[in-house]
């Protein structure tokens, strides 16, 4: 029962209301049995008689000693209070029940509440008032204490009101702490009901609602939700296409190893074809699964990247050297354009991966009598390097899955001759994202393709680069 979150904040709600009307009623109870019905009643007789002591305070200051008696006895007599007046040096000077009661002591510090308790020398206890009179006197109103029992403060005509209200406010606490305890639990509940039912489709983004604090939970649990489930779609995908991308090799080197050993491939030149056929595919395989694992360690962020000073401008020349038998051979133009460039921190092998890729990609979509120019530039805090082909150009349809994996573009299109793995792009965008920098394709069918790389000149720090592909 107190297991659950709703219940312990309807319990801690429940109690913390408890506490303060419990405080509260003790506070009143308290009052109420020092300040009882008739006390107030005894008060509210002693506050009567001091405003007609006040009102005719003149007439009696010149009364003598015994007139003075004899007024205050009429009026203790009519009003059944008794009246004690006190000298300028506080000594006693008329009492209007001198003959009945042993003398009231003047209180030598008066007390700052209105009425206070004063003992006689027989322990009887009196309900006073004390004033200060304009002529230097002292005014001492005193009443007996009335005695107050159990079941007169029970009957105090206060009692009743409190209680009552006591108990409605305690009504209307619980049930605020009961709609509060919800409004906060039922967000939170549906959180761990949806997150019981990931990384099923089931699992829908759950509407934000309650407070502030919980609706950034939901929200949270919403793109957490979204990114599990993209990424487990991804991995789907991601299986199904090595899968795919297997069969094919593994069915030609499967069909011509049975080839030669059933003897199908009889004469030397089939036998040759068939090694050749084998030797490819599996030289394929090989390459897809070193591009694979280059990937993997990449989204791990274990890839050991080198961080070195890299002169961009001979990083080009080279690649444009090691293409250019590839380029005459398909009678295309390769040139490299740069500025003066400043060095940049990061590793040379894995640019030279990058641009090795692109320029491969565009001998492979380039035709006869076309160009591929590498050309680099200062731009703003790093580096800009553009791999520019005048090939058949990319189709809309294909430009946003460019850098997917095993994406590959319709190969029957011009100038295409060869059949990758389709992980080279996914491997170049992901090795520039580890060196803080971005890469983007404009194109269009007709007009060439353009791949364009901003790198800064100091590529961030490993961890970071892990947290910021996390996050996406």
């Amino acid at each position: 029962m107190f297991s659950s979150l709703r219940s312990r904040l309807w319990w801690s709600y429940a109690l913390v209301t408890t506490a303060a009307l419990t405080v509260v009623a003790i506070v009143l109870f308290i009052y109420i049995i020092q300040n009882p019905s008739t006390y107030r009643q005894a008060s509210a007789r002693l506050t009567v008689v001091a405003a007609l002591l006040h009102k005719n305070e003149t007439e009696w200051a010149n009364l003598s000693t015994t007139d003075l008696q004899a007024r205050i006895e009429q009026v203790d007599q009519a009003y059944g209070t008794r009246i004690v007046f006190y000298s300028v040096k506080r000594q006693l000077v008329n009492d209007s029940q001198s003959a009945l009661q042993p003398a009231l002591q003047l209180p030598r510090f008066p007390r700052l509440r209105p009425f206070s308790i004063l003992r006689d020398p027989q322990g009887n206890y009196w309900l006073y008032m004390l004033r200060h009179l304009s002529d230097g006197r002292w005014l001492l109103l005193a009443v007996p204490r009335p005695a107050v029992p159990l079941l007169t403060i029970l009957s105090d005509e206060l009692v009743l009101p409190v209680l009552g209200a006591g108990v409605i406010a305690l009504i209307i606490s619980l049930l605020a702490a009961f709609w509060l305890a919800r409004w906060i639990g039922d967000p939170l509940q549906q959180v761990v009901a949806s997150s019981r039912r990931m990384p099923s489709a089931e699992a829908k983004p759950i509407t934000p609602h309650g407070p502030h604090e919980v609706q950034e939970l939901t929200r949270a649990f919403n793109e957490m939700n979204a990114r599990v489930q993209t990424s487990q779609k991804s991995q789907r995908e991601f299986v199904a296409n090595v899968s795919h991308e297997l069969k094919t090799p593994l069915t030609s080197v499967q069909g011509f190893a049975q080839a030669l050993l059933d003897g199908t491939a009889g004469t030397p030149e089939a036998q040759k074809q068939a090694a050749q056929v084998i030797y490819n595919e599996s030289g394929r395989m090989h390459r897809m699964v070193l591009d694979l694992l280059d990937l993997a360690r990449l989204d791990a962020g274990t890839l050991d990247l080198q961080r070195a000073p890299v002169d961009l401008t001979a990083l080009l020349n080279s690649i444009a050297e090691k293409f250019a038998p590839q380029a005459r051979a398909g009678n295309v133009d390769i040139r490299v354009e740069t500025a003066v460039l400043p060095a940049i921190i990061g590793d040379g092998d894995r640019l030279a991966q990058v641009f090795t890729n692109l320029v491969d990609n565009a001998l492979k979509f380039t035709p006869a009598g076309g160009s591929i120019t590498l050309r680099a530039a200062p731009a703003g805090s790093g580096v800009q390097v553009d791999v520019v082909d005048t090939g058949a150009g990319i189709s809309a349809e294909a430009l946003p899955h460019i850098f997917d994996r095993f994406y590959q573009a319709d190969p029957s299109r011009p100038g295409g001759r060869k059949h990758g793995t389709g992980l080279g792009l996914a491997i170049v965008k992901e090795i520039v994202g580890a060196h803080g920098g971005k890469i983007s394709v404009p194109s269009a069918p007709g007009t060439g393709s353009t791949f364009t790389i901003s790198l800064p000149l100091t590529m961030p720090e490993p961890s970071k680069v892990v947290s910021k592909r996390k996050t996406q």
